[in-house]
């Protein structure tokens, strides 16, 4: 009797616990491993690219994947301003893009100019970026922002009749199309734009420049 009660206690003691063979504080917390390894490509280089009526980028969120398997997320506030022609990078190593770190050496250096789209006898027109300089002696009368298409309108007091004028400009430029048409007393001038824009218009010595927001 007593060789079997020495035999039944240490089989006791050896399957009390789930797993004998490590301490019992530590058995819950160990994470689940696997001995499959997914091959994932590194991250090199991904652009976003956002709608034309975005002017501000308020946060960006990444979720990734930890460890043990999990998912969670990581939140940046930003609020900053940007260009929605341009796209969002997310990359790990900004230094390793030469042909991005030239682009941004071009536009801190190059300062742009004003050329010229589109002309007529009493009338030229100018581009810079987000700018558009009308050049003309004429008065304007009245100026407003129309949708589908986004374009603004302009109306400058003149006796004329030359018909219509249209003329396509090419990209890059935000402005797509210049239209001049002829009424009692004013022409009207159309200018037709790539995207969602409010303006802001300065007026100089023989011109109106509009400058796009």
């Amino acid at each position: 009797m007593i060789k079997l009660l020495l035999l039944i206690i240490p089989l006791a003691l050896l399957f009390g616990r789930s797993n004998p063979f490590f301490p019992v504080d530590s058995v819950e917390s160990m994470p689940l491993t696997s001995n499959q390894v997914k091959k994932i490509p590194p991250l090199k280089r991904v652009t976003i690219t956002l709608p034309s009526n975005a002017r501000t980028i308020e946060s960006v969120t990444v979720e990734y994947t930890k460890l043990d398997g999990s998912v969670a997320k990581k939140k940046l506030e930003l609020h900053n301003s940007i260009d929605w022609h341009l796209p969002l990078f997310i990359s790990q190593n900004y230094a390793s893009s030469p042909e991005l770190n030239k682009v941004v050496k071009e536009k801190k250096y190059i300062k742009p100019l004003f050329h010229k789209i589109a002309s007529l006898p009493f009338v030229k027109f100018y581009a810079d970026g987000k700018k558009i300089k009308i050049v003309t002696k004429d008065k304007l009368l009245r100026n407003f922002l129309l949708v589908k298409p986004h374009r603004i309108v302009c109306d400058f007091k003149r006796e004329t009749d030359i018909g219509s004028y249209s003329k396509k400009i090419p990209k890059p430029s935000l402005f797509k199309r210049i239209r001049v048409g002829t009424h009692k007393g004013y022409y009207r001038v159309v200018i037709n734009l790539d995207g969602y824009y409010q303006y802001k218009l300065k007026k100089e010595q023989n011109a109106y420049i509009f400058k796009l927001r």
